[in-house]
């Protein structure tokens, strides 16, 4: 293993974290910011590109489907470079996929070119940015305190939605879709260089002294070593994955048409990216407070009381469509936008509590590609559900359905239960 990756107890017992803890926490909330960010700026990229191709809404989608999907497939190949090989690679390779993917994209000339830049090379990039690595990562700093520092990096979904999601807008306006991807681009490969000039080794060599697995939801398992055959013959590995693989189901189905939506709701298109740009805002809000919910009513009850917020967003978003208004998209930005990931923080530190030691990055990377599996097959289903009808109320139904089955495995599995 890399010098960088490996770790030294300390002999100090943390009542906190560190120092340094709060500074490595920006910094991965950064990397997820531009890494998730970047992926959402695709929402307002899909209008002009169907208009410059003249492509209908599924081909578009299948560009930011195989983002998802590239992201979730190869969750598990980055816990294990991580576990390897330390987060400096990780990071490094991230934001060069994600610069080199978006720079490329600029230069686009036909469908398969997309779907190689912003599909494939950005999904890779995500996911060396985004929630597997950071949660290894933090870790090693927070400790039984995981749960919060991943709900600020969760947040940083929406921070990428506030701010890239309407920037991306004001550059498309100004300089059109393809210089805008030149911009963005090259702004994310000029960050590659102070990245790899950090001080990566003291940035992987701390440790808590308290371990995540000291909270873990199965005492009984508490001494297993876990590897991946182990773990997939556990229950609680496929109830979670298939929480991530419903849920995600829902979310995308909406999330990659909720821009053009509200365009064709009749609100102007800067004003439609600004207010999905705004869910950054109670996302960030909905992290935390569900995160402050785990402490106060349970794990379960506030990851049930986040999906029941879900649903009652969704509802808003259908009656949007018949009855436009501020108070009916601020409903459905409070609702839907402050938890669309605010489960993620709470479902991590399960995985990592049950699934602990050596391996718990390759476990829980696997279990993440739930996640990208259906995010992959929701955005493309709800394009295919539009195209074929001609109206969004299938694709709200089908996205109300996938949500409310990722709910289930709280209510039914006894290690998510308890």
């Amino acid at each position: 293993m890399a010098a960088e990756s490996s770790f030294t107890r300390s002999d100090m017992v943390f009542d906190r974290p560190a120092r340094g803890a709060w500074a490595v926490l920006a910094l991965c909330f950064t990397l997820a910011l531009l890494g998730r960010g970047m992926g959402e700026t695709f929402t307002v990229f899909l209008l002009p590109i169907s208009g410059t191709f003249g492509w209908a809404r599924a081909d578009v989608i299948s560009i930011y489907a195989l983002a998802a999907l590239s992201m979730g497939l190869s969750s598990p190949f980055v816990g294990r470079l991580f576990d390897f090989s330390g987060p400096r690679i990780v990071y490094g390779l991230g934001l060069l996929l994600l610069g080199t993917g978006v720079s490329a994209a600029a230069f686009a000339t036909s469908l398969w070119q997309l779907q190689l830049s912003m599909g494939f090379a950005v999904g890779l990039g995500m996911a060396c940015l985004s929630n597997v690595p950071s949660s290894l990562l933090l870790g090693r700093w927070f400790g039984t305190r995981l749960p919060t520092a991943m709900a600020v990096v969760y947040s940083a979904n929406g921070a990428g939605i506030l701010t890239l999601v309407p920037l991306s807008q004001i550059l498309i306006d100004h300089s059109g879709w393809r210089n805008s991807y030149h911009l963005l681009g090259g702004f994310l490969l000029v960050l590659l260089i102070p990245l790899l000039l950090l001080p990566w080794r003291r940035i992987a060599r701390e440790r808590a002294r308290a371990p995540a697995k000291a909270t873990t939801t199965a005492p009984a398992d508490a001494d297993i070593e876990w590897t991946l055959p182990r773990a997939v013959r556990h229950h609680a590995f496929w109830a979670l994955f298939c929480t991530f693989f419903f849920t995600a189901i829902g979310v995308y189905s909406i999330g990659a048409q909720v821009v053009a939506y509200l365009i064709e709701a009749g609100f102007p298109p800067l004003q439609a990216a600004s207010a999905w740009g705004l869910s950054g805002v109670v996302l960030v809000i909905g992290m935390l407070t569900v995160s402050w919910l785990d402490g106060l009513i349970g794990r379960r009850r506030a990851i049930l009381f986040s999906y029941g917020l879900t649903t009652l967003g969704i509802a808003f978003l259908w009656l949007l469509g018949r009855y436009p208004s501020l108070w009916l998209l601020g409903g459905f930005l409070l609702c839907f936008g402050s938890t669309i990931g605010s489960r993620g923080p709470l479902i991590t530190a399960a995985a990592i509590n049950i699934f602990h030691g050596r391996r718990v990055g390759t476990i829980f990377g696997t279990i993440s590609i739930g996640s990208g599996l259906g995010a992959a097959l929701g955005a493309p289903a709800g394009g295919l559900l539009h195209d074929w009808s001609h109206s969004y109320d299938p694709v709200i139904a089908f996205a109300l359905v996938n949500v409310l089955i990722g709910m289930i495995p709280f209510l039914t599995v006894r290690a998510l239960r308890e």
